[in-house]
């Protein structure tokens, strides 16, 4: 994997307290074009209760069908649904009988309450009971939460947990009355991605665009960690990424599995001290360790992060590199949004337009610095919150909240993503 860093100052002032922030640039290797794909293992879990009967859970199984007959006999498929109760549809393992699968998905039908965590909780067991190197649990549910687990909180720590174990959880939200809070808490824990489908259209694509991930995956488990020198201190990160605090001077940034050629941006701040001595000085160093795939290789990729301690008057003239600076307002619009989402949410439709307004202050305040490239990002993001605002009165409330939800997770947890093979 390629890693790079660019920083917004290149010199800080002499025994001056200072921020930097820095853009991290990674880029996964392209897929090898003659290596046999190891087999994946996907393991979905579907919520078939009451509110899914008709056209959703018709569409839901449609796409799963298309799924199965993309996989390879040799893929570990899985299909746990839930309801009141788990029921496992597909026992999970190698999809040596297609047709079979075939079936036992198109028998599925709609049922009772909504008890999410014992269908995700049923569907771990099975991907665990095949796959010891991990692999991928996708949620699709339509609904609020009526039994078993219900709070974010916890059930971020069942995915995050699950994570650790090499297990990924992506969630898909299917029409206008899921709760995107807990399903974006679930994905973020879980690494995985967090779709928002309005229609059975939709879902079918959602559906496709994960798998399509799956197949094309290059490395999995790839994490960031940030050693900070001592008196610095890292003082934020932009992306809403999983952490972990190593040690005092120590964080691990999750950054999940990564497809061919795709590319990822990390935005981090620092807080650097005064520093008493002039010329070069590392203020922290950034570790890149994964794992290549299909051999099972790990890497480790190390990168220093320097500044040039120079005199209070050499730095007074410092201009923001434009990429670094435009970067930090674009995500500064993400925060917006994702408030904006919450805002929404809960029905308060003022704060929520308003923090739409700061979004787009933030993006136009971008768009006349950003260089090539990052300006069409700016104008295609301001044409979102636009389009977004206009459809409150419209389309409701619900529907924008998690719209914006989606699109603030594409932006920020994954930014910078190249499209998916078949996008």
């Amino acid at each position: 994997m390629k890693l790079n860093a660019l920083l917004d100052v290149a010199a800080v002032a002499h025994e001056a307290e200072d921020e930097v922030t820095v853009l991290v640039d990674l880029e996964a290797p392209a897929a090898p074009v003659d290596a046999t794909r190891a087999p994946a293992s996907l393991q979905i879990v579907l919520d078939r209760s009451g509110s899914m009967a008709g056209p959703p859970l018709a569409g839901a199984k449609a796409a799963l069908v298309a799924l199965i007959r993309r996989l390879e006999p040799t893929d570990n498929f899985g299909l746990v649904t839930f309801d009141d109760s788990a029921q496992v549809v597909v026992a999970a393992g190698p999809l040596t009988d297609k047709e079979r699968a075939v079936r036992a998905v198109e028998s599925v039908e709609a049922g009772g309450s909504t008890d999410l965590s014992a269908g995700y909780l049923r569907g771990l067991r099975e991907l665990r009971r095949v796959a010891s190197a991990g692999g991928t649990v996708l949620v699709v549910s339509d609904g609020h939460v009526n039994a078993g687990l219900r709070d974010a909180d916890e059930f971020a720590t069942v995915t995050a947990k699950a994570y650790a174990d090499g297990v990924v959880t992506s969630t898909l939200g299917y029409g206008r009355g899921y709760d995107e809070t807990l399903l974006a808490a679930i994905a973020r824990a879980g690494n995985g991605n967090h779709v928002f489908a309005d229609n059975p259209d939709a879902a079918g694509a959602a559906i496709a665009g994960e798998v399509d991930g799956l197949l094309n995956k290059v490395v999995q488990a790839a994490s960031l960690i940030v050693t900070v020198e001592d008196p610095v201190a890292l003082a934020h990160l932009y992306n809403d990424l999983p952490t972990r605090q190593i040690s005092a001077n120590q964080l691990m940034v999750e950054l999940g599995d990564f497809f061919g050629a795709e590319g990822r941006r990390v935005l981090m701040k620092f807080r650097v001290p005064g520093m008493a001595a002039l010329g070069p000085a590392r203020i922290a160093t950034l570790e890149l360790a994964y794992v290549e795939l299909p051999g099972l290789i790990e890497h480790v990729v190390s990168l220093p992060v320097s500044v040039n301690v120079v005199p209070g008057d050499e730095a007074a003239g410092r201009v923001p590199h434009p990429t670094v600076r435009s970067e930090a307002l674009f995500q500064e619009a993400q925060e917006s949004k994702r408030r904006a989402s919450e805002a929404f949410e809960r029905g308060d439709v003022g704060a929520g337009e308003a923090l739409f307004d700061e979004a787009r202050d933030r993006l136009r305040e971008a768009l006349p610095i950003a260089p090539a490239g990052l300006d069409r990002d700016i104008r295609a993001e301001l044409d979102t919150v636009d389009a977004m605002g206009g459809m409150v009165h419209d389309l409701g409330t619900a529907y924008v909240a998690k719209l914006s939800r989606e699109s603030h997770h594409q932006m920020n947890r994954k930014r910078g993503r190249a499209p998916r093979p078949g996008d």
